[in-house]
């Protein structure tokens, strides 16, 4: 079956590998453009563009992939199914309408549950306890086609974004691989979603970060999971910004009115008091600092009890 695949980021990669593996013809992989990255501004490929071209997969970077031109440069590649796996931009009803076998998406939630660009961090922000991917047929809407086949899995007790992130990536890979065998024995099913049922992953962007102290513990906890290694859950001590990096929540039915307050500060504990509960900082990152252990921090550095963190 030839194929065209759209993907860009590290999550897109092990369902392009798959694919080359078992031999499917690759036609061409679609991504996004090269951005400069780093303090010396330099050119970094998209993840899936260096893994086409160590296959010998001719690569297209459109800025916007919605021209009459690109559009005429994908109907002359002539793919049987388009593949997409977190591209990063949307499609036109006439791209959609370019491959006989439509165009199939793979997205990291359960659907309904998670329209959007980051069902990844915003399950884990919302406490679930299982997550998974989702392989659909593209619409017009977003995240709103007909789903093929989901895999569900377990989110670890500690895991984070980025942990679970991996995880995802390798079982996207996996149900692809199913999809694609079931659409070539033409055993494929479409299953309408029940869009009362749905639910958003609105982009993450810096400020969903900032640590509201007057939330639960398990609730501070689970934004630092999730928002974990981008954008990083965060609050200021001494007017100093600093990363929580991992924690452990304590205490979580024991109320607060000092939220946001260090109780203790000694040896290799810092423990902050949340609306409930108590927050037990393992690791630390302050601005232009390194990563570090809570422990570590203070033998270096003294975090004064009694002070009120984001003031």
């Amino acid at each position: 079956m030839r194929i065209v695949f759209m993907g860009t980021p590290e999550f897109a990669v092990p369902c392009l590998r798959d694919l080359i593996a078992n031999k499917h013809e690759i036609a061409a992989v679609v991504t996004q453009p090269d951005k400069a990255k780093g303090r010396g501004n330099k050119l970094a490929l998209p993840p899936v563009k260096v893994l086409a071209n160590e296959s010998g997969i001719p690569v297209y970077q459109p800025v916007k992939i919605k021209t009459g031109e690109f559009t005429e440069i994908l109907k002359s590649v002539a793919p049987e199914v388009i593949i997409v796996v977190a591209f990063g931009q949307l499609l036109s009803q006439e791209i959609l309408d370019i491959p006989p076998h439509g165009c199939i998406n793979v997205h990291a939630s359960i659907l309904p549950k998670y329209r959007g660009a980051a069902p990844i961090n915003w399950c884990i922000i919302n406490g679930d306890k299982t997550t998974g991917v989702t392989t659909m047929y593209m619409d017009k809407g977003l995240d709103t086609g007909d789903i093929i086949l989901k895999r569900e899995i377990q989110i670890g007790a500690d895991e984070n974004a980025g942990e679970l992130h991996d995880r995802l990536s390798e079982l996207g890979a996996s149900a692809l691989s199913e999809t694609i065998e079931l659409l070539i024995s033409g055993k494929i099913e479409r299953i309408p979603q029940n869009n009362e049922e749905a639910t958003y992953a609105p982009i993450m962007t810096k400020e969903l970060g900032r640590i509201d102290w007057s939330k639960d513990a398990s609730d501070v906890r689970n934004l630092i999971r999730g928002t974990y290694p981008w954008p990083g859950a965060f609050s200021s001590y001494n007017g100093k910004i600093f990363k929580i990096l991992s924690s452990q929540a304590l205490d979580d039915n024991i109320k607060n009115d000092n939220y946001g307050c260090i109780s203790r500060a000694n040896k290799d504990s810092i423990i902050v008091s949340c609306g409930s509960g108590s927050l037990k900082i393992l690791e630390l990152q302050f601005e232009n600092g390194k990563p570090m252990s809570a422990e570590a921090y203070l033998r270096g550095h003294k975090m004064d009890e009694g002070t009120m963190l984001g003031e």
